[in-house]
């Protein structure tokens, strides 16, 4: 069971996301804020799985609830739905610590499916804004990657990796390798410190950056 959070100014959103992901017997919706002061209230009380949060809100907005949240439970996934797709959204809602962003016009099934994955530990970013990540944060607030560093990956860590970037899990890259998870996550621990990186997010951006591996966009 998915247990997660709503966080959204519009109260007929919320009611639409309430009756879609309630209809989904692995997620439970354990409440609904409307700012973001209300977004750290329910992570104080519930501690959630993850938090559906939107961006633009009265009283607190979504970036600096998402950075109180994430500095205070690095443990809750925060996934942003929200309707804007502007660079400075985008990027500043990354490096506040969301684990992944979504547009609101997003199919019901990706929707559910993005909420599924980012408790699983992927970091989803809705397809249409996947190129502006790439050309733009990619470039920001990355540990630079020495060639000596690259080459000491081992040839299963580059495999991991690769499907770290296409978003898999743990247990799909698992049964990708044909390997246990927990053998899959010592690779992704030697992985992200090889890196110098702390989370899989910093890593698959490190290792685009460094063309380390090549994420398409679903528009190619």
């Amino acid at each position: 069971m998915v247990r997660i959070v709503l966080c959204d100014d519009q109260e007929i959103v919320c009611e639409g996301l309430n009756k879609i992901l309630g209809s989904d017997p692995e997620i439970e919706i354990l409440g609904i804020g409307y700012n973001g002061n209300e977004a750290i209230q329910l992570a104080q009380k519930y501690h959630p799985d993850l938090i559906l949060m939107d961006l633009k809100m009265p009283v607190m907005n979504g970036i600096f609830a998402t950075q109180k949240i994430h500095n205070q439970y690095p443990e809750i996934k925060i996934l942003v739905l929200t309707t804007y797709d502007d660079d400075e959204w985008l990027f500043d809602a990354i490096r506040s610590g969301a684990s992944g962003y979504l547009l609101k016009d997003a199919p019901r099934q990706d929707l559910i499916r993005a909420i599924k994955g980012t408790v699983q530990g992927n970091a989803y970013v809705d397809p249409s804004i996947t190129r502006k990540l790439l050309n733009n944060i990619a470039q920001q607030n990355l540990p630079d990657i020495k060639a000596s560093t690259t080459h000491m990956l081992s040839e299963r860590e580059n495999e991991v990796l690769q499907l770290m970037a296409r978003g898999l899990s743990n247990s799909d890259i698992a049964r990708n390798l044909y390997l246990s998870e927990g053998t899959v996550r010592n690779y992704i621990s030697s992985i992200l410190s090889k890196l110098g990186v702390s989370d899989r997010t910093q890593a698959v951006l490190a290792a685009l950056r460094h063309g380390l591996v090549n994420l398409k966009t679903s528009d190619e």
